[in-house]
């Protein structure tokens, strides 16, 4: 595999030599993908992107868009060519440093030869026009993601790779960066981004909104959402900004829980600690225009109007998810697990099932009406999916939780809320892998022993013996 990569690699610049004439180049060209266990194609080696600004333009009758990123990242190493995520559409023009430079495309990678080399350590700037109908992507377990047509629009949503279908850049969780947009479309529509609207403006039948997102974001949580909005502003009560649009066929079905964002918020921060962002709200869009809701930064998106619960579990993404990333799709569970805990820990405090009740009828069988979806609970550990299409599977989400739930038995309510707090701390804004947060949890407890935990619970395959 390691050796076919790297011959892949250096005919790629040999090509890009030949096209250039030759000459000399002392860097070497940086690598197609960050080898993710399940996505090893996702994001690029060489550099570090540290921000994007995206200047988008759609037409939702015709389904086409235009757009120009501008890339600002550091070489870590010495570049003769480096490599962009984009599947599909049409790239037009790329610059480095204000200068045309080379590139050509290959399923989802665009490699560039900038005209002169790139020093280890140096920041850069790449510009990338492009255009053309934003391709679906079907994920490995069927679900659709990218730049996702609706009936009055369009909504982009990422996870785990879909947003290399509407914008270049180094799509993988561990190359998190700031980002501004500015997308305009038609009068009419409107545009819900991440972040914080700082502009919109009309002209000449065309509306342009500008968002600007300071903290650093993983790819996979951008979103752009064009549409029919009711959009709503508050603050919760330490003045937190609160942004909502909702689909107007949504807004009374949405009113009432989206009226908790605050209560929410607030429970939030006790358990987990200082929210790590600068607003807050949610996107509500219609029932059919996606299969699923998703953490997107800021806000997370919802098709159709959420319950309470799945308010709580997206919102407690931002922190485990979205602040904390993962370092690779295999710990999805630190995602996934921590956000269904989540969801426990509020029923026990609104006076519903109490964590271990709802560990124990997971544990029984009882947890769902259906025995397979009961039995999907062991299919795997949570912490090594067999492949890409089950890293958002039920052991991921459920079986995640019963491992914290594991560890608050052996810690102890306050020592456990500490931890809850502590982890999200410790890698706020960053990202972190299931080895740090094993190595994270025996610190905070030296004198408990997590062996059992660990090789039962986290690694284990099949129900552990004894709940």
């Amino acid at each position: 595999m390691r050796t076919t990569r790297l011959l892949v690699a250096a005919a790629t610049v040999t090509a890009l030599a030949a096209c250039s004439g030759g000459g000399s180049v002392e860097g070497t060209p940086g690598g197609s993908g960050v080898r993710d266990p399940y996505f090893p194609k996702a994001g690029n080696s060489g550099y570090d992107v540290g921000h994007y600004d995206l200047a988008l333009a759609y037409d939702p009758d015709a389904e086409h868009l235009d757009g120009t990123a501008t890339i600002t990242a550091r070489a870590t190493q010495d570049l003769s060519a480096f490599h962009l995520d984009l599947k599909g559409l049409d790239v037009e023009k790329v610059a480095v440093e204000g200068r045309a430079a080379r590139f050509n495309r290959a399923g989802q990678e665009l490699t560039v030869r900038p005209a002169d080399e790139l020093r280890d350590g140096e920041t850069f700037r790449v510009t990338v026009r492009y255009s053309g109908e934003p391709v679906t992507i079907t994920d490995p377990d069927g679900s659709e993601e990218g730049w996702l047509p609706t009936e009055d629009g369009a909504v982009a949503l990422g996870q785990p790779t879909g947003s290399m279908a509407w914008f270049p850049g180094s799509h993988h969780p561990s190359d998190k960066a700031a980002y501004d947009l500015a997308v305009t479309v038609p009068e009419g529509f409107g545009v819900v981004s991440n972040g914080e609207l700082t502009d919109e403006t009309t002209r000449d039948g065309r509306t342009t909104s500008t968002w600007h997102s300071a903290e650093p974001m993983s790819s996979h949580v951008v979103t752009v959402a064009v549409g029919d909005w009711e959009t709503g502003r508050s603050t919760t009560d330490d003045g937190l900004p609160v942004y909502t649009a909702v689909d107007p066929q949504q807004a009374d079905a949405s009113r009432e829980v989206l009226g908790r964002i605050p209560e929410v918020m607030a429970w939030a921060r006790e358990n987990f600690g200082p929210y790590p962002f600068s607003s807050t709200g949610a996107i509500v869009d219609r029932v059919e225009d996606a299969g699923y809701a998703l953490e997107t930064q800021n806000r997370p998106y919802f098709p159709g109007a959420p319950d309470t619960v799945l308010l709580v579990h997206e919102l407690a993404h931002q922190w485990y998810g979205n602040s904390v990333s993962p370092k690779s799709w295999r710990d999805m569970w630190l995602n996934e697990g921590f956000a269904t805990y989540a969801e426990w820990l509020w029923e026990e405090d609104e006076g519903g099932d109490t964590a271990q009740e709802t560990f124990d009828a997971l544990y029984e069988g009882s947890y769902y009406p259906d025995e397979d979806a009961n039995d999907s609970v062991w299919a795997f550990p949570p912490a090594d999916p067999p492949d890409a299409e089950h890293i958002s599977a039920s052991p991921v989400y459920q079986r995640g939780a019963m491992v914290l739930h594991k560890i608050r038995e052996t810690v102890g309510d306050d020592a456990f809320r500490a931890l809850l707090r502590g982890w999200a701390a410790a890698h706020r804004h960053g990202n972190a892998d299931t080895a740090d947060f094993t190595a994270y949890v025996e610190k905070s407890a030296p004198d408990e022993d997590f062996t059992e935990i660990w090789e039962d619970w986290l690694y284990g395959d099949g129900r552990p013996d004894g709940p």
